[in-house]
């Protein structure tokens, strides 16, 4: 590391907001997500000392479990987990100590009631702050959220809040009737509607890349940007989400979420304060200006497919319908790529290509800024066509921004080459930076909204994407794909129409 670097790495002050003692109920406790993510996440914060030393999580589910036995169970979780390492088993029966378990089926009043009981002891009547988390299919939001509402549950006040991951919804029908049972219980500032991809790092750095560096953002325009490319792909197939994949498919699972949020922190205005507040009310207004795609129109301008048997990265692998709990004659993408524009003053013009898939060659998710090129052709690139710079932003698998540029080949009168001039957060901070799961539930528990979708936001995302959904299910016509591609060919031919390519290949 050079010096410049040290300097720039002084004794840097964590900013975020102290954790306050807390009560936290967890809805599905003991499941799979519960035991495999959540809990070992929560532990890491309790390692790192980042948790208050008084608070208590309350494991709220079906399975009949006593208190001994639930902690047997995160210890295992615990152990066998990836986030943690090998922690000294002092720290972790510290953790367990703060452990319990509430026995309760969730359509169950008298459970609820139960639950109540525990959490006013656990809270020294309702002295600390009160947060319920939804580990649980998302079939039964409404469900636990109406009996919150209904029992004597603390729920007003800001210290109350309820985190609900994605889907948030299945369509703009559903997500509305969704947030009309949340609001039976809870107000917007106390709803976190939990998006692992916004907890980021170079998802959260867009926006200080763009506003902190004058040297971009006067070129962040129409006037000089050819097209915007976002590819979300992974090189697995759906494993034992069959059941769930069924239900919902790439348009939902993906694009509606994942990739409209990364969309509009690019094409975002500058907010006038950097809060939560203002923030998500530029990520709505980009929302509100993509142009919508009539029901009979979404073929023109989208392509779908469905990955199909043969051998990835030496081994052979399934078909989407020969996975577990997938209809051996089902019809549901797994690929889905589409032209998008956005009608506002500096979008003006500007494409926006999206495409995400499942058994691509690889596993990336990244961002492509393709600027125009010069209008006259003044330099040989005989080595290999010049493209157009670039700027490229990766968020997974590793994180990092390059730039490409043409530069002169040595000792030649006037040839030119592509180069890439590359940053990765790993080389250049030396610091262990915490997940993105992490970085959010810390914010749950501080009470900060700004990585957090808010209703209107949902409902922009879902009234665009409806008619994507909607389209491509009802024409059960996704085209197949081989596993390694980059997804099927009317993809490649889809793009190719407009005169350009894909970036990543």
């Amino acid at each position: 590391m050079s010096e410049g670097q040290q300097l720039q790495q002084c004794d840097i002050s964590s900013d975020f907001a102290h954790i306050t003692d807390f009560v936290f109920v967890i809805f599905g406790g003991a499941g799979d997500l519960s035991l495999r993510k959540l809990l070992p996440t929560l532990f890491s914060m309790h390692l790192r000392g980042n948790l208050p030393d008084n608070f208590e999580i309350i494991g709220f589910g079906r399975q009949n479990l006593t208190d001994e036995t639930y902690r047997k169970l995160v210890k295992e979780s615990i152990e066998a987990s990836d986030e943690v390492g090998t922690p000294e088993t002092q720290h972790i029966e510290d953790f367990l100590s703060h452990l319990s378990f509430s026995y309760g089926h969730f359509e169950q009043e008298e459970h609820y009631n139960q639950l109540e009981q525990l959490v006013r002891e656990k809270s020294n009547e309702y002295k600390v702050d009160v947060l319920y988390y939804l580990s649980i299919p998302s079939t039964l939001y409404q469900q636990v959220i109406s009996q919150i509402a209904d029992s004597e549950l603390p729920t007003a006040g800001e210290g109350s809040r309820i985190i609900i991951e994605k889907p948030f919804g299945k369509n703009l029908a559903t997500a509305l009737e969704l947030n009309r049972t949340v609001n039976r219980a809870f107000r917007e500032d106390q709803v976190f509607r939990m998006d692992h991809y916004l907890g980021k790092e170079t998802v959260q750095n867009i926006i200080f890349f763009r506003f902190a560096n004058s040297v971009f953002e006067p070129l962040w325009n129409s006037n000089f940007i050819d097209s915007v490319q976002i590819t979300v792909a992974e090189d697995i197939g759906v494993s034992r989400r069959g059941r769930f994949y069924e239900k919902t498919g790439v348009i939902r699972d993906i694009f509606q979420n994942h990739m409209l949020q990364v969309l509009a922190l690019i094409a975002m205005e500058p907010p006038a304060e950097f809060n939560s507040k203002q923030v998500r009310d530029e990520k709505v207004k980009v929302m509100r200006s993509l142009r919508p795609t009539a029901y009979q129109n979404v073929g023109d301008v989208s392509v779908a497919g469905q990955y199909s048997g043969g051998e990835l990265h030496g081994e052979q692998v399934k078909s989407y319908r020969e996975e577990v709990n997938v209809d051996p004659e089902s019809t549901m993408p797994t690929y889905f790529a589409a032209k998008l524009h956005i009608d506002n003053w500096r979008w003006a013009g500007v494409p926006f290509y999206v495409r995400t898939g499942k058994r691509l060659p690889r596993r990336v998710t990244e961002v492509v800024i393709r600027f125009r090129q010069p209008p006259l052709k003044l330099f040989r690139d005989d080595c290999k066509p010049l493209d157009a710079s670039r700027l490229v932003l990766t968020i997974q698998p590793e994180e990092k921004i390059s730039f490409l540029l043409g530069v002169k080949y040595p000792e030649s009168s006037n040839l030119i080459v592509p180069v890439n001039m590359d940053f990765k957060y790993s080389d250049y901070f030396d610091r262990t930076y915490v997940s993105a799961y992490e970085r959010l539930l810390r914010d749950c528990l501080t009470g900060d909204q700004s990585l957090f979708v808010r209703q209107d936001g949902v409902e922009a995302a879902w009234e665009f994407a409806d008619p994507f959904v909607s389209w491509w299910e009802d024409c059960e016509c996704a085209e197949f794909y081989p596993p390694g591609n980059w997804g099927p060919q009317g993809a490649e031919d889809f793009i190719k129409r407009d005169g350009r390519s894909w970036a990543t290949e």
